[in-house]
Parts: structure tokens; C-alpha cells; sequence
């Protein structure tokens, strides 16, 4: 047999589609960037905000004011800024994948930055802050509307939260009839805290300065299309809800798979492990979104009160449905990459994970019963992030002269990364005189359909906090739960050893001990590349 993909004509068409509807104009605004000359706001910040500009997405009146510890001027900061956008083109491995820069883009966001040098625990920043505020609302008519994005080391979210709000800065004035003169926004990065107890007490920390609607904690994966796309799937298609249940589903797999090791953040990694970077934030991310219930409306408050009660049906992971590993010396790709105790910055004897694998349960009315199996890991086969959710096998009565042990089941895989996609794997006859099943497999991807633009995953989000949209942000209590749900997970392994802890070569699916997870109930891991390998139970 063939068995390779139905796709779909590159000259598809839309069928019947709307018009395409245009963002509304984002409230003009000033942004101030702490960590201005950091990586994450050279890798991501800045590429977003530029697309904005070229999309003419971002405000007319804005201004872009970065705040940072290094000597420098606003010259010598677009300056550096632009050659780092520059390096990225062509460069098909950076997020920010482009073939050229479009200069009047890059001018129109050029020509509105200011810097300000200065260390975020000194309030004299503050005061020199405020002025550049003061004189962004005259030159740029901003209008007092300031984001202020926290691209810093988390152990640093709350002092620089206190400090704005003891300047005030984070005060939000109201005319004589309570209506609002102008708004103040927070931009926190993850990680919000590295356990249930830092979690509540951050949360505590910031919410005594500011007020919950005033915060954005961020989380670039929720910026990607095809996440968001998960719920538009599932709720803007009557076909597939009736069987989106235990009744007709086995199980659910979610894999974020990496083939990049944790190169250069060795001193981050160590202090953080793939449990605490990847599991409460990307991975409940994919598993919210596909579980969740249907929201009353796509509102804001609707969505995350719907994601606060499925994290709150979850149990607390026990330890023993938990696996972790490390990478040891391998292959990725063609190329020999070194084990992960041998990289920059990293304990020759750590104990950190750079693999998690785990199963959940949710227990209510539409998930009791039906498993939902995570994995993540570095220095891995394939980049590769999946959903894939498993039906129920078809009963075999009917096919009782064909030789069912080689059917394989119906799968529905959501493809978020690379391969941006949908597939549906189901079985048919082949042509001839008898009953002769064989699996295929049909193929929607996003990039026969649309055109494909650059993307970060910032470019929504940023423009969600631009018009004060928190949907796509995670709110205090949905922290909580996520930290929650691992906790007895990460004080256990807290309590081992390194030599407790599995290593699996670079370029592997991960450690056997996962696989071990899933064969306690006859089940199998599909293979990281993405396809079923035929003999899940």
C-alpha cells in the first residue's frame, strides 16, 4: 500500500467564505520595554512590534521606550536592534523567518524609540521614566497610555512591579464621573513563579500594586495561530462535538517535541528543568484548549472561567505517572551533539530534566476515563508539537475474515509545529474482489489554503494588550491551578538523585521509562515524527 497523505490541491479554494475582517486600530500608547538590550527583546519583541509596523497594525500614535542596565543611546539601540533583524533573514531556523526587511516598516518603528539607562531597583529610573512619558504623550500623542513589559529575569517581576507603583506610574486617573483618563498595562513573562507557594505569593505581591484587569501574563505560545485555531476547530464545527467525549475517544497524546538542546541557557535551564518551563504553561495551553467546554461566549471572561474549571477537575500528578530524562552525547539531525552535562553553565552531575512525560485524568462528565499522556524534551528525533487524539476502535465482528490485528486505529492529529496543519486517519477497502482494509490519511495545512506570514507569536498578543483584550493571557487562577497540578510532582524529584535520573541519547524519542508509562495500559507513544506507528492497542 501507499501510504503516503491525501493533500489537498495547492489551487484549493475558500468555500464560501466572509470577507476577511481587519483589526481594529490599536489605542494609541507608549511601550516600555525593562530588559530593552536582552534577547528575548531581540529575538521576539522587536520582530513582532516590526511586523505590527508592517502590517499597519501598530498604533500611529505609539512611542518605544527601552529601559536597560547597558550604556547606550537611542541611536546605538535601533542601531543594534536593526542589525539583529538583519541577521535573521534567510535564517529558515530563527522564529523571525524573512527573506528581506521592509525599511519603511523598520523606519516607522525606528523613529519612535527612546532609551533610558538605568537599574530597575533605583528610583531616580522611575522619575526619568515618568518625564519620557510625559514628553511621549506631547510628541507622540499617546494619550498617557503606557504598557510596561517586563522582558527581565523573573526574580525580578516583583521589585520592578513595586517600584512603578510607588512612583505611580501604574495609577490610572479618572475624570469626575469615574471614567478612565487614560490606562496603565503590566506585561509579565513567564515563568509566574517556579511552584504552587511562589505562584500565590507573586500573585499576592502584584495584585497589591495593580489590579488583576491591568495584568497580562504572557505566554508567546498562546500567540500562535494554530493554537488559537484549536478552539475555532472544535466549536465552529458541528461534526465533530458529538464525539468529542469518553464515549467515542481512547485516549489523547500532546507532544512538544525539540530537536535543539538548551545551548547558551545552561544557567536558566539549571535553575528551571523541562517540567517548570514547558508543562504548566505550553503544555496545559494545548491541553485547555482541547478539553475545555464550550465557553457561553468567546469573551474574554467566558474562555478562562472555562479554563480554570477543567484545571481545577485535574488531580495532583502523582509521582509514579510521572517521567523525567536528560540527554545524554547523541546524534540530532545528522550532527553529534554533547550529553547535557557537558554544555555551557551546567553542573557535571545535574539533576535537571530536559524530558518530562506524565499522564493526567479529568475528572468530569465529558474526559473520566479517558487518559491524557504529555511529553516534551529537548535534543529530541524531530521538532514536532502535536495533539493527537485516539478513537475508539470500531468493533471487529464484521471484519472477522480480515486480519484486524493489523488495523490500525482512527486518529486526529492537530498539528501546531512545523507543519502547521489537520489530519484525519480513518480506514477504507482497497479496490478489489475482497475485504481488504488499509489506513489513509487526509491533510488540511495551513499553507495551501493561506498565505503565510511572518509570525513570532508576540504580534497578537501585543496587540491584544494594545486594546486591553486579556483572553489570550493567563489570570491569577489559572496560575495557581497549573502550579497546583504538578507540585507533588516537583518535590519529589526534588528529593532524588542524579543517578535516579535516565539518560537517553540526543536524537532518541526519549527515555524507555516513557515508553513504560504508556505500555502499563497497552498503549504506545506515536513516533515523534508525527505518525502512528501501528501497533497502539
Amino acid at each position: 500500500m501507499d501510504d503516503r497523505p491525501v493533500r489537498m490541491s495547492q489551487t484549493a479554494q475558500l468555500v464560501q467564505s466572509p470577507p476577511r475582517r481587519q483589526a481594529k486600530p490599536a489605542d494609541p500608547c507608549a511601550m516600555v520595554i525593562f530588559g530593552a538590550t536582552g534577547d528575548l527583546t531581540k529575538r521576539l519583541v522587536i520582530p513582532a512590534l516590526y511586523n505590527l509596523s508592517r502590517t499597519k497594525i501598530l498604533p500611529e500614535h505609539f512611542a518605544l521606550i527601552g529601559v536597560a542596565r547597558a550604556e547606550g543611546t537611542a541611536e546605538s539601540w535601533r542601531g543594534g536592534l536593526y542589525d539583529t533583524l538583519k541577521s535573521f533573514v534567510g535564517n529558515a531556523a530563527a522564529e523571525f523567518d524573512v527573506d528581506h526587511i521592509d525599511e519603511a516598516a523598520w523606519k516607522r518603528l525606528a523613529e519612535k524609540m527612546v532609551y533610558i539607562r538605568g537599574d530597575l531597583g533605583n528610583p531616580e529610573l522611575y522619575d526619568r521614566l515618568r518625564n519620557a512619558l510625559v514628553e511621549a504623550d506631547k510628541t507622540r500623542g499617546t494619550r498617557g497610555n503606557a504598557i510596561f513589559y517586563l522582558a527581565v529575569a523573573d526574580r525580578l517581576f516583583a521589585s520592578a512591579v513595586e517600584q512603578l507603583g510607588k512612583s505611580k506610574l501604574t495609577d490610572e486617573d479618572k475624570d469626575e464621573n469615574g471614567k478612565r483618563r487614560f490606562w496603565r498595562r503590566v506585561v509579565i513573562e513567564k515563568p509566574f513563579g517556579h511552584s504552587l507557594d511562589s505562584a500565590r505569593k507573586l500573585n499576592a505581591y502584584v495584585q497589591h500594586t495593580v489590579h488583576e484587569d491591568q495584568i497580562f501574563r504572557i505566554d508567546h505560545f498562546l500567540g500562535k495561530d494554530t493554537v488559537q485555531s484549536i478552539m475555532a476547530f472544535r466549536f465552529a464545527n458541528g461534526l465533530f462535538e458529538p464525539i468529542w467525549n469518553r464515549d467515542r475517544i481512547d485516549h489523547v497524546q500532546i507532544t512538544a517535541a525539540e530537536t535543539v538542546g538548551v545551548e547558551e541557557r545552561g544557567n536558566f535551564y539549571e535553575a528551571t528543568g523541562a517540567l517548570r518551563d514547558m508543562v504548566p504553561n505550553h503544555m496545559f495551553t494545548l491541553l485547555s484548549m482541547v478539553a475545555m467546554e464550550p465557553p457561553t461566549g468567546f469573551d474574554a471572561a467566558a474562555i478562562r472561567s472555562k479554563k480554570v474549571e477543567l484545571l481545577a477537575a485535574m488531580a495532583d500528578i502523582k509521582p509514579a505517572a510521572a517521567v523525567r530524562g536528560q540527554y545524554g552525547a547523541g546524534t540530532v539531525l545528522g550532527k553529534k551533539a554533547k550529553a547535557y552535562r557537558q554544555e555551557p553553565n551546567v553542573a557535571p552531575n545535574s539533576n535537571i530534566e530536559t524530558y518530562v512525560a506524565m499522564q493526567l485524568e479529568i475528572d468530569n462528565w465529558r474526559w473520566a476515563g479517558v487518559p491524557f499522556y504529555l511529553r516534551t524534551g529537548k535534543h529530541m528525533s524531530e521538532r514536532n508539537t502535536e495533539i493527537a487524539i485516539r478513537f475508539k476502535q470500531a468493533p471487529y465482528t464484521a471484519f472477522q475474515d480480515t486480519p484486524v490485528d493489523t488495523l490500525r486505529p482512527n486518529w486526529l492529529v492537530l498539528r501546531i509545529a512545523p507543519d502547521e496543519g489537520i489530519s484525519l486517519q480513518f480506514e477504507v477497502k482497497r479496490p478489489g474482489p475482497v475485504v481488504d482494509l488499509a489506513a489513509v490519511k487526509m491533510d488540511f495545512n495551513y499553507n495551501d489554503w493561506f498565505p503565510k506570514e511572518p509570525n513570532v507569536g508576540y504580534e497578537t498578543l501585543l496587540y491584544d494588550v494594545m486594546i486591553g483584550d486579556p483572553t489570550l493571557f493567563t489570570r491569577a487562577d489559572m496560575v495557581e491551578q497549573s502550579w497546583r497540578i504538578v507540585q507533588l510532582v516537583l518535590d519529589a524529584w526534588a528529593k532524588k538523585s542524579a543517578s535516579d535520573l535516565p539518560i537517553y541519547p540526543a536524537g532518541s524519542a526519549g527515555p524507555s521509562e516513557a515508553d513504560a508509562l504508556l505500555a502499563r495500559s497497552g498503549r504506545r507513544w506515536r513516533n515523534v515524527h508525527g505518525d502512528d506507528d501501528g501497533h497502539s492497542s
